[in-house]
């Protein structure tokens, strides 16, 4: 009877407890919902967009890893959306111009040089487009930004990091041999090197050869950009560089890299002529947050068709949703929803990812072909980067579109293994001993035993034919044979422009002309736009944490927030180890800018 009675009382307590969390989450979405409504921003007259663009920008709004346990309504502005915001401004009567409040960056040069093509074509409205920075100076990312401006200022006391380009790699091999660790590579393609920092202490020739060529292309059209917005030589600007002409306030003066060293107030003060305000009047700024949700959108619910974007950003790996990458579980589903739906008439796939798992990637390309059998074309549009795996999702597209500065190819697989038998023998004092039915019952590796040579050849094996399938898979959609996908292949980068010149993409262009391709492909003259994948709310995501329905991220967000550079490695390494499938992904990403 005691029993009976502890069940019913541990029922109804549970009960209760279920009623109060979801009043509480009820109570959490009623108020959130009243304030996004009542916390509009309006635009004022006379107001100036003020742009900063040192924060995340993925290629859809809030399409990045989001703290667990929050409720903040944090935004942060999408590529597309950030354009279609300045183009908005351009004819918006209450917007009078652009003011840059730019330090740093941390676009990448294919989404800021779409940022500098949409304000200068903001600029052709006639309305102002002024640059300051007060922070220290200009990064260099932020000085290309800077640049398009109609006069760009600096603080006295600030710099302008113009230097040049250049790629950091570290190796490890030293490092993992003297703690008893080492790391088996395998890998298909002589220029894919993405498993050197764990066998040399210093580049290969090929990879030193690839990575000068893709940074001196890239350079050289960051000078190009910025000599014809400051009206000088790309030659005079590569020895301003050289000599680091801007690394005081006079000196990037009196090279012609800013108009003027001013303070804040200054900066303020001329804004306010450009507006014809009383001196010390208030400003009105409005945010490029703050605008994307104060603008009136025209979202053409009423069209008959249906153009779907699926952004497929971040790295390629399986398992289940995260925001900011490209899972098997998620993808699938989402390709499999567009298939669908009868109204869809075209697809455009934006790629912005290094790749990753090889077996994921042929998950989401298989899904993609099923559309196209479906009579349904698809475009792929890359941004950034849309390299190995990145580009292996895409090859099968119908037309394939890039920037000229997109990195991509990079067509090769790898793997590694890691052996830990020094480590545990002789320096932690583990060992093991094992009993099996065949030579191969403990698999092809285990972490405890070295490799042996018949292992080693079935793990090549692997390789070898994961990367024959992807030139296999390249070849079909590029119209190419087997021979002419690995003579420009063998996991080399090459940039956008070059990958037009040999065959990879089909043309130049950024997400707009990819939209109107697959608008023309599949034959749709009035049609909507839709967008995934589908970013949930922060209740949403807080229901999920709670109800366990995901695992906690709060030790990844601390170590990515405090310690960057350091996670960025961490989460390669794990990505490269974890699966057990062979990778097709990019070397560590390295900052450029």
């Amino acid at each position: 009877m005691k029993s009976f009675i502890k069940i019913i009382f541990g029922s109804c307590l549970g009960v209760v407890l279920a009623i109060f969390v979801l009043g509480f989450l009820a109570s959490i979405a009623t108020a959130s919902l009243m304030t996004r409504g009542s916390a509009k921003p309006k635009i004022e007259s006379n107001s100036v967009l003020r742009l900063e663009l040192n924060r995340i920008m993925p290629e859809k709004t809030n399409n990045t890893p989001m703290p667990a346990y929050s409720l903040a309504e944090e935004t942060f502005v999408g590529l597309q959306e950030a354009l279609d915001c300045i183009e908005a401004a351009k004819s918006d009567r209450n917007i009078k111009g652009i003011y840059l409040a730019i330090s740093y960056s941390s676009l990448g040069l294919a989404k800021a040089e779409a940022i500098r093509e949409a304000i200068l074509d903001f600029k052709d409205s006639g309305k102002f487009v002024m640059a300051y920075s007060g922070d220290y100076g200009y990064h260099q990312g932020g000085y290309y930004l800077a640049s398009v401006a109609d006069e760009v200022y600096l603080h006295p006391l600030g710099v302008v990091d113009f230097r040049g380009f250049g790629a950091v790699i570290p190796f490890f091999k030293d490092m993992l041999d003297k703690i008893g660790v080492k790391m088996e590579p395998f890998y298909a393609g002589k220029f894919k090197s993405a498993t050197e920092p764990f066998r040399r202490n210093e580049m290969s020739e090929e990879n030193r050869e690839q990575t000068k060529a893709y940074l001196d292309e890239l350079y050289m059209d960051f000078l190009n950009d910025i000599a014809v917005r400051r009206g000088m030589s790309s030659d005079l600007l590569r020895a301003v560089a050289n000599n680091l002409g801007g690394r005081r306030a006079e000196l990037a003066l009196e090279n012609g890299l800013v108009d003027g060293v001013i303070y804040e107030d200054e900066m303020m003060d001329l804004l306010r002529n450009q507006l014809d305000l009383k001196p010390k009047e208030d400003i009105s700024f409005i945010s490029l947050e703050q605008y994307s949700t104060a603008r009136d959108k025209d979202r053409n619910l009423g069209a008959p068709g249906k153009v779907a974007i699926i952004y497929a950003e971040g790295e390629i790996r399986n398992g289940e949703e995260i925001n900011g990458m490209i899972t098997d579980d998620h993808y699938v589903k989402i390709i499999q929803k567009v298939r669908k739906d009868s109204k869809v008439g075209a697809v455009v796939l934006r790629v912005n990812s290094p790749g990753g798992d090889a077996f994921v990637s042929d998950e989401i390309w298989r899904e993609l072909s099923l559309l196209q059998k479906d009579g349904i074309p698809v475009v792929a549009s890359m941004g950034s980067v849309a390299a190995s795996g990145g580009y292996y999702i895409a090859c099968g597209a119908d037309q394939i579109v890039c920037e000229p500065n997109t990195l991509t190819g990079s067509i090769g697989v790898f793997g590694l293994v890691p052996n830990i038998e020094e480590l545990a023998n002789d320096k932690l004092g583990i060992h093991v001993d094992t009993v099996k039915t065949g030579k191969h019952a403990l698999g092809l590796s285990n972490p405890f035993y070295p490799i042996g040579e018949e292992q080693r050849q079935f793990i090549q094996e692997s390789i070898n034919n994961t990367y024959e399938i992807f030139l296999s898979r390249v070849a079909e959609g590029r119209k190419m044979s087997r021979d002419q996908v690995h003579e420009i292949a063998q996991g080399r980068i090459w940039t956008g422009r070059k990958a037009v010149e040999i065959g990879l993409v089909d043309r130049l262009g950024n997400l707009d002309d990819a939209i109107s391709l697959a608008a023309d492909l599949g034959e749709l003259s009035d049609y909507r736009l839709v967008e995934y994948p589908f970013i949930k709310d922060p209740l949403m995501r807080l229901v999920e944490e709670l109800t366990g329905q995901k695992t906690s991220r709060i030790e990844r967000e601390v170590l990515s927030r405090r310690f960057p550079a350091a996670y960025d490695i961490i989460e390669s390494l794990e990505s490269m180890l974890q699966s057990g499938h062979p990778q097709a992904r990019l070397p560590f990403d390295v900052p450029i800018l």
